[in-house]
């Protein structure tokens, strides 16, 4: 059972008394700065996706999905590392679920890429498209194996420069907990972990 165990997680050292692997390195060692939330717009209507920096990409595939959930799926142009990605977006859960499909020859170190983010639906709004507000953290999951949260330290930043208040604070890290703990006890099956919350995987 033991042997069964350590093969979930990473190979090697484990953090001391608690029991939990050591996470894998993030190959992004920048600093980054501290920046206000990011907002990302999803316009079924129009097909199209405007990305936090506001480039408008054109989409492939919109779906609306049982639960007031939304599928999208898009080319990602000019990328290095990625070439195509799906996203599933869950207002519900405040997630959107992410997989990305990198280029030729690259190891992206995850299969599944969860943001924790407030979601507007145009039943919320009354507007035709959906937004997402960015909370800074982020799940990374390798399937069968194990996964990590990232971008703490900005949440940290973001609520010292007043950028946050504290219920959202709260709110993000509460959604980033739920999120660890159904996966970790789906075996890092993100598709699994999906079905236990009446999600139907939506993935082309």
């Amino acid at each position: 059972m033991a042997a069964e165990q350590a093969t979930k997680h990473r190979a090697g050292r484990r953090l001391p008394g608690a029991g939990f692997p050591v996470p894998p390195a993030r190959r992004d060692d920048t600093e980054h700065e501290v920046h206000p939330p990011k907002v990302e717009v999803f316009d079924p209507a129009a097909m199209t996706n405007t990305d936090p920096k506001g480039f408008v990409r054109a989409v492939e595939v919109y779906r609306a999905l049982p639960g007031g959930r939304l599928f999208m799926a898009r080319p990602v142009d000019g990328h290095k590392r990625i070439a195509y990605f799906q996203s599933l977006l869950l207002p519900e859960h405040g997630l959107r679920v992410s997989r990305w499909r990198p280029r030729p020859g690259v190891d992206l170190g995850h299969d599944f890429y969860l943001d924790v983010v407030d979601i507007s639906t145009p039943e919320s709004t009354g507007e035709p498209v959906w937004r997402t507000l960015d909370l800074y953290l982020d799940v990374l999951v390798r399937a069968g194996r194990d996964l990590r949260v990232e971008d703490s330290d900005e949440l940290v930043a973001a609520a010292r420069a007043g950028l946050l208040d504290s219920s959202t604070v709260q709110r993000a890290m509460e959604r980033t907990y739920r999120a660890v703990e159904g996966i970790a006890r789906s075996s890092y099956d993100v598709d699994a972990w999906l079905v236990t919350l009446g999600v139907e995987p939506p993935w082309l």
